[in-house]
């Protein structure tokens, strides 16, 4: 019975990142459709057909276009290079490309949370307030679990490296995880319930806190169960990760449909 608590527990979360990255791959599609497409061909209004006016492209703030542009080419690595470091066949066939790709990881999550940074604190919060506060805890959170994945990996401390590597590649998300949130939310209640256009409703604060923290407090379950649990513990793990498999699964499709399709 505990072999195969493990095995169930172990196939849930394959099936979970193989969720996870068909629609990462859908968004960064989005990304390179939309913003790509427009920093390519000149086309600045791209940039402006979904971000209000301040936060997209703004003529004359260099410093804020190029921190954006760069926030958004790091959002693709994110997408279509991230998630190879979490392959195992691929870490053990190519040890020299994780490592390598490890070290443009780690950059990347320091590059991308300070650029973050940056633009909230120039340009003013997007989606509210709430908003603002949740993507400062995520980019500071971000920071600390990549310092730290450096930190073990540089020592050989390998079991360790793992699970903060893992913890800032979760954190990493959190802009797709609030997307998929949103669109799943509103699907369920066929329309925007506790949502206002300022971002102060009642789902708005919580969803501006819960894309940070709850994907971070399943990873944290999910390695517990994986490293503690007994069968019973694995089973009930397995079962939930079965549930956040089919919220990605749905929230990616909401999102594909509702958000990135019709804008490209």
């Amino acid at each position: 019975m505990e072999n195969t608590a493990a095995r169930a527990l172990r196939l849930s979360a394959v099936a979970w990142f193989i969720a996870l990255v068909a629609g990462l791959w859908a968004f960064g599609i989005y990304i390179v459709g939309l913003y790509g497409v427009g920093a390519a061909t000149g086309n600045w209004a791209r940039w402006n057909a979904v971000l209000p006016e301040g936060h997209g492209y703004t003529p004359g703030d260099t410093a804020g276009n190029l921190a954006l542009g760069v926030h958004l080419l790091l959002a693709v690595f994110v997408t279509f290079l991230g998630a190879m470091q979490l392959v195992p066949k691929l870490r053990a066939a190519a040890p020299a490309f994780h490592r390598w790709n490890g070290r443009v990881f780690i950059a990347v999550a320091f590059a991308i949370a300070a650029s973050g940074l940056f633009i909230a604190f120039t340009r003013g919060a997007v989606a509210g307030t709430y908003m603002a506060i949740g993507n400062t805890l995520n980019a500071v959170l971000l920071m600390g679990c990549a310092g730290l994945a450096l930190r073990f990996a540089v020592q050989r401390r390998f079991a360790v490296h793992r699970r903060w590597a893992l913890r800032a590649f979760v954190l990493m998300l959190g802009v797709f995880f609030y997307r998929l949130g949103m669109m799943l939310w509103f699907a369920l209640n066929r329309g925007p319930v506790g949502h206002t256009r300022a971002f102060d409703g009642p789902f708005d604060i919580f969803l501006a806190f819960a894309h940070v923290l709850l994907p971070l407090a399943i990873l944290e379950l999910y390695l517990l169960a994986s490293d503690r649990g007994g069968p019973l513990a694995r089973f009930a793990m397995a079962g939930g990760m079965a549930l956040v498999t089919l919220a990605t699964t749905a929230g990616g499709l909401f999102a594909i449909l509702g958000l990135w399709l019709p804008r490209l």
